[in-house]
């Protein structure tokens, strides 16, 4: 099987290192075609791909289609990528906003579509990415699935879930980045340096997150299980509690759920 990547960015550029690197796909399977020349010949020398002159080429060699180009490229892409569409093509968007109804309505009732959603952890392989699909086989599921298990972890999600996956599988690795720099701000402000600051507070966050995963024991259980009776954790647990730590990041999920909605509206008018 084929695949053909129409936008050569980093999210494109994190799922060809993906391909290779796991040598579970082969470079002359995988094409690419970019606005800029440049961008496509880098990643020509440096993974083998294979190119494509235009929209129609790459549709004609491959059989499935990575759009991974911007939303607001989409309007004028898909009239052009429908004149080519087949019967065995498999088309994936990775584009935050654009529901499976609006890519249908452009590409065909009976196209088999996927939405995929990959977060920025893609570019060390460690990336959470969920996907939908409405007229995809279980053999054409099994494809995607094991495309974007060279970058990550993959879930196949009800789309109607795909605004909130968003927020805490896409938008929260930025949350997360900000939490781990204020601590190691805030041991700087004690005299630490910055790098060493930063990598003791990015594996102690990395070291509770697989707590979290691997110990079967909820979050407030292990909580409890660090905070002693009139112990220094406790002090801090309490005045991130008092100072609204916890509705404070409900509300950064609001926000992004709220735009991610906003956007799949503006895509239906």
């Amino acid at each position: 099987m084929k695949f053909g990547f129409i936008g050569l960015g980093n999210m494109a550029t994190a799922i060809i290192h993906g391909m290779i690197t796991s040598r579970q796909f082969n470079a002359s399977d995988i094409y690419g075609i970019n606005r800029s020349r440049e961008k496509t010949n880098i990643l020509v020398d440096k993974y083998e791909i294979q190119t494509a002159v235009s929209i129609e080429k790459l549709m004609e060699q491959v059989q499935v289609i990575i759009v991974a180009v911007k939303p607001q490229t989409f309007d004028a892409l898909l009239p052009t990528m429908k004149q080519f569409i087949r019967d065995d093509h498999i088309v994936i968007s990775i584009a935050a906003g654009k529901t499976l109804d609006y890519l249908h309505n452009e590409l065909g009732a009976k196209t088999a579509i996927f939405r995929v959603m990959p977060n920025i952890n893609a570019t060390i392989g460690a990336s959470t990415s969920c996907y939908s699909t409405i007229t995809a086989n279980e053999k054409q599921k099994t494809v995607i699935e094991k495309l974007f298990a060279t970058i990550g972890t993959i879930v196949e999600l009800p789309e109607n879930l795909f605004s909130i996956f968003t927020t805490i599988g896409c938008a929260s690795p930025a949350f997360t980045y900000l939490y781990i720099d204020s601590l190691a701000r805030a041991a700087v402000r004690e005299g630490m340096t910055k790098e060493m600051a930063l990598e003791i507070a990015a594996s102690s966050v990395l070291g509770s997150a697989k707590m979290v995963l691997q110990s079967d024991t909820h979050p407030w259980a292990l909580i409890d299980q660090v905070c002693s009776p009139g112990g220094t954790t406790i002090q801090g647990v309490t005045s991130l509690q008092v100072n609204h730590f916890e509705s404070t990041i409900y509300e950064a999920v609001d926000a992004v759920t709220n735009r991610d909605a906003l956007l799949q509206k503006q895509t239906i008018k």
